[in-house]
């Protein structure tokens, strides 16, 4: 079995785990050092609710995307794609705004959830329920945005998810690392790398979207004539052509191809391709750089600052 498309996949988890663990383990100090302890249920009913909605969440999209393919077999060829790439832009964009987002909130991080622990703490009886929403917000954000990216990979199978098993155990290790156990760890450096990481992932799925919407619009276009006019580049000189995406400008097919290691696990990863084409290339590079430039800048912040964020962290 190619378990390569669980590499992505248990990058996102691990490092959006990681986040919801921080909020975990914050709140629980903040009950044990307020000595209400009693509220430790709420929290765990909160992780569990949580990591439930996410799934949910999950099974119902892959149940809609089958439905639609059962319903109309004959479109299959242009739903599947088409629906790939869409989850795909919806992955891109939550993803995107959740690493410079979250960037930037991490500075005030700790302050934000002692404040909203200490109102609930103070509603008594009620209070409860406060702590509860905060962790199953956390944990059902972290959780939706891994979900749209396994949903974006639904072709792939159940690999993809079986990386997003891994990042919630890694995740959970690197939480009791933290609060049960005491262990240091440099947690600004450890979002630093998978932030990198993420950028590079993300970038990829920008690669593949664009090919699923020309794979889509191709589909379209044989099977529908009056369709035809969507395919506005054909090149009659091309083995393989595009419909939307220009000229080829890239093919290493010879040299890495992206159906054998160690091509299949950087197409997994990063979104390599052995073929690409103009649009993708451009799109692909635009990304890096502006995405890149953001969050590079919310990485720039004073040094007060930083040590306050590590000394949070840890």
């Amino acid at each position: 079995m190619d378990f390569s498309p669980a590499l992505p996949t248990f990058v996102i988890t691990l490092r959006e785990g990681v986040e919801a663990a921080l909020v975990v383990g914050i709140v629980l100090a903040c009950l044990q050092k307020a000595k209400a302890e009693q509220l430790n249920p709420w929290v765990y009913s909160g992780v569990v609710a949580g990591i439930i909605a996410s799934a949910l969440v999950g099974i119902l999209f892959t149940w809609g995307i089958q439905a639609l393919s059962t319903t109309y077999p004959e479109y299959a060829p242009i739903i599947e794609p088409l629906l790939e790439a869409v989850f795909g832009v919806i992955a891109i964009a939550l993803l995107s705004w959740m690493l410079i987002w979250m960037t930037q909130q991490a500075k005030s991080l700790k302050a934000e959830i002692e404040g909203t622990i200490t109102s609930a703490i103070a509603e008594g009886a009620d209070g409860g329920w406060g702590v509860f929403s905060l962790i199953f917000i956390a944990v059902l954000r972290e959780g939706f945005e891994t979900v749209v990216f396994i949903v974006a990979k639904f072709q792939q199978g159940l690999v993809p998810a079986l990386g997003a098993v891994g990042g919630i155990v890694g995740a959970v290790v690197i939480g009791f690392l933290l609060f049960k156990w005491g262990i240091k760890i440099n947690i600004r450096q450890f979002f630093q790398v998978m932030g990198v990481l993420l950028l590079l992932i993300v970038a990829g799925l920008v690669v593949g979207a664009l090919a699923h919407f020309d794979q889509a619009a191709a589909a379209l276009a044989q099977i529908n004539p009056q369709s035809q006019a969507l395919c506005f580049y054909y090149d009659h000189f091309a083995e393989d052509h595009s419909c939307l995406l220009g000229s080829r400008v890239w093919n290493t097919s010879g040299i890495l191809p992206d159906n054998k290691f160690p091509g299949l696990v950087l197409k997994a990863l990063f979104g390599y391709r052995a073929k690409i084409y103009l649009v993708q290339a451009v799109s692909y590079l635009v990304f890096l750089f502006a995405i890149g430039s953001m969050y590079f800048r919310s990485l720039s912040v004073p040094t007060g600052e930083r040590a306050k964020g590590d000394r949070v962290a840890q």
